[in-house]
């Protein structure tokens, strides 16, 4: 799934370009994807677009707490790229959470950094932030490959 979510996002200019569904089930199909990774990746991204961000107003001071589950499926290098993001001001306390929700659909456990890092693009791509050169580098290109399969 990891790989048609960077391949929508190198061939696609903004995250509402695609084709509808059956469309891009028969383009990825087309391009060489298994048909079971296109399935669950049009429904990580169904339910990316539905997925609603409400903004809440955030005192600096507050802490996020994880919860026991949070901490075990999503591990110290995401939690702490979270927390490297939103001191940086990449996210929002909004946004942190649907990346949070989205990173623990993930099979894997823990999430690997590197397949954490294209879920915060898809995020970030989805609701149309600027995307500053260094972050889309730091986000996709320096994943290790060896992870995104």
């Amino acid at each position: 799934m990891i790989d048609i979510l960077v391949y929508l996002f190198e061939n696609y200019s903004d995250f509402s370009s695609h084709p509808k569904p059956n469309a891009l089930a028969r383009k990825l199909s087309a391009v060489g994807f298994e048909k079971g990774d296109i399935s669950e990746a049009i429904v990580w991204l169904a339910g990316l677009k539905s997925a609603r961000v409400a903004e809440f107003s955030t005192d600096h001071r507050s802490l996020r707490i994880y919860l026991d589950e949070e901490q075990q499926k999503l591990g110290t290098d995401c939690l702490s790229f979270i927390f490297f993001l939103e001191a940086a001001g990449v996210i929002t306390p909004a946004l942190r959470e649907l990346v949070v929700e989205r990173g623990l659909m993930l099979e894997d456990d823990p999430v690997p950094l590197a397949k954490f890092k294209i879920i915060v693009l898809m995020v970030l791509w989805s609701r149309e932030q600027d995307l500053e050169p260094l972050i889309v580098e730091e986000l996709l290109y320096d994943a290790d490959p060896e992870l995104l399969h």
